[in-house]
């Protein structure tokens, strides 16, 4: 499974869709080349989320694409999803790791190399880095750089995701710095054509 860790993600957020439903832009996604998508709903209460997520999820096994959930791993599991996303904030990789046994693969959000490390000590499949840019999808991130991303890829041996701000004008050289994926969310979702975006970003890899 890690060996699917690389390419396009694109994360779902329903506050950035434009209006337009969750499924359809998802699937604009897909086809366009995306390999990994995430749900991440910071207003609806989970059990509101669950038919979402596990339609998601079912889209994303039709595209034999990965599906990751943020920050529930309760929810994650109940919508049978490949993956859940944790932040720095949410339950630790490792106490996840022990409810969650195998069955989930975890990601979690890093700053740093020391971070990086301990989320792959904790039992993390991928760390990811950022943010890169700057960028208006979210307002307590960190800020880091290409040389952040550097040392994180160095510091671990897991695949290492790039994210904040990313869209055609730096994607290349977000790659050309060591990122296996790369996480994006109105660069794609916020496009006039979502499929078209996906395709010239997912082209970088």
């Amino acid at each position: 499974m890690p060996d699917r860790l690389k390419g396009l993600y694109v994360i779902i957020d329903p506050q950035a869709t434009r209006g337009r439903g969750e499924i359809a832009v998802a699937q604009a996604a897909l086809e366009g080349g995306a390999r990994l998508i995430q749900l991440r709903d910071k207003q609806r209460e989970k059990g509101l989320q669950l038919p979402l997520a596990r339609s998601l999820q079912n889209l994303c096994q039709e595209h034999e694409a990965l599906f990751f959930v943020n920050d529930h791993a309760d929810l994650a599991l109940a919508a049978g999803a490949d993956g859940v996303h944790l932040g720095q904030k949410d339950l630790p990789t490792a106490a996840v790791r022990r409810f969650a046994g195998r069955d989930l693969l975890i990601g979690c959000s890093t700053n740093n190399a020391e971070e990086a490390r301990r989320a792959q000590s904790d039992g993390a499949e991928y760390v990811s880095v950022g943010r890169l840019y700057e960028t208006g999808s979210k307002t307590d991130t960190r800020p880091a750089t290409l040389e952040t991303l550097r040392a994180a890829k160095e510091a671990v041996s897991l695949p290492v995701c790039a994210i904040g701000g990313i869209n055609e004008s730096n994607i290349d050289e977000v790659v050309a710095a060591g990122a296996d994926m790369v996480a994006v969310i109105s660069a794609v979702i916020g496009a006039d054509d979502v499929r078209a975006a996906a395709r010239r970003l997912a082209s970088s890899f």
